[in-house]
């Protein structure tokens, strides 16, 4: 199985990319003089935040053995692996933590950032915990900020990539529906909150696709993979609202990052 070839790499493959990522929070990542040639950057959906199995090194980043740049590094034979992927990461802490290990020899670049900038982590706990009203207005107010300044912040992160990276194929992945509507849920959110929720995904999907684009990126659409793997579905692979581990909720679990990240990687890649 995946997983099991995915543990066994951790001694090596998995351990040398922790420690080319254990870079200070607090200070500009230098550059590095090593050639690396895939650097997986972003936020926790790239990390890995609710597939477990969590990498020695910056445990605040909570990077997984099981998030798709590691599945990926391991099933390409990928040598030389950067993880940089950081637990509620912005493009602007991307951009000042993360970029040190690009270079001319970088041939791959993964990303997915926006939706921290958004604030979906205090919209999910408002939605989860608030009631309709207030998750309508924090929706709202993530939507605000996704048509605001998300894009010039994704114009200057992507240009400081293509900068350092020249020769990269960079692909930025996307952010899945996070329900399944009429589906299998008897409480919680109501489904016109929940539809309410997938429409911010589409509207955060469709900035990033086309900052993307405009930089000359690849963009990988997660939302199709996911579709019969929501919340309130049969065989969900994201993580519901969980009150004790608020971190993992709604995020995608160890199958949500190999079957639905992962392939959809592959496909663009």
């Amino acid at each position: 199985m995946r997983h099991n070839r995915t543990a066994a790499c951790t001694s090596a493959l998995v351990l040398a990319a922790a420690c080319l990522a254990a870079a200070p929070a607090t200070a500009q990542t230098a550059p590095r003089t090593a050639a690396v040639s895939y650097v997986a950057l972003g936020d926790s959906y790239s990390s890995g935040v609710g597939a477990g199995d969590y990498l020695p090194g910056r445990t605040e980043c909570k990077r997984s053995s099981r998030a798709y740049p590691v599945l990926w590094a391991e099933a390409h034979g990928v040598t030389s692996f950067a993880f940089a992927a950081c637990d509620h990461a912005q493009t602007d802490d991307v951009l000042a933590h993360q970029l040190g290990s690009l270079g001319p020899h970088t041939r791959l670049v993964t990303l997915t950032v926006g939706g921290s900038d958004a604030g979906f982590a205090s919209v999910m706990t408002t939605c989860a915990l608030g009631g309709a009203g207030l998750c309508r207005s924090a929706v709202a107010g993530a939507r605000s900020a996704v048509d605001g300044p998300l894009p010039s912040a994704l114009d200057r992160l992507y240009s400081a990539i293509r900068k350092r990276a020249p020769a990269a194929r960079v692909v930025v992945l996307g952010y899945p529906h996070l329900y399944r509507i009429n589906g299998t849920c008897r409480s919680g959110l109501r489904d016109s909150e929940r539809a309410d929720l997938n429409r911010a995904v589409d509207q955060l999907d469709t900035v990033i696709a086309r900052r993307a684009a405009a930089h000359g990126f690849a963009f990988a659409d997660v939302r199709a993979a996911f579709t019969g793997h929501e919340i309130c579905s049969g065989a969900p692979w994201l993580h519901s609202v969980d009150l004790l581990s608020l971190t993992e909720s709604y995020h995608p679990t160890a199958p949500g990052q190999a079957s639905g990240y992962l392939a959809a990687l592959d496909r663009v890649s």
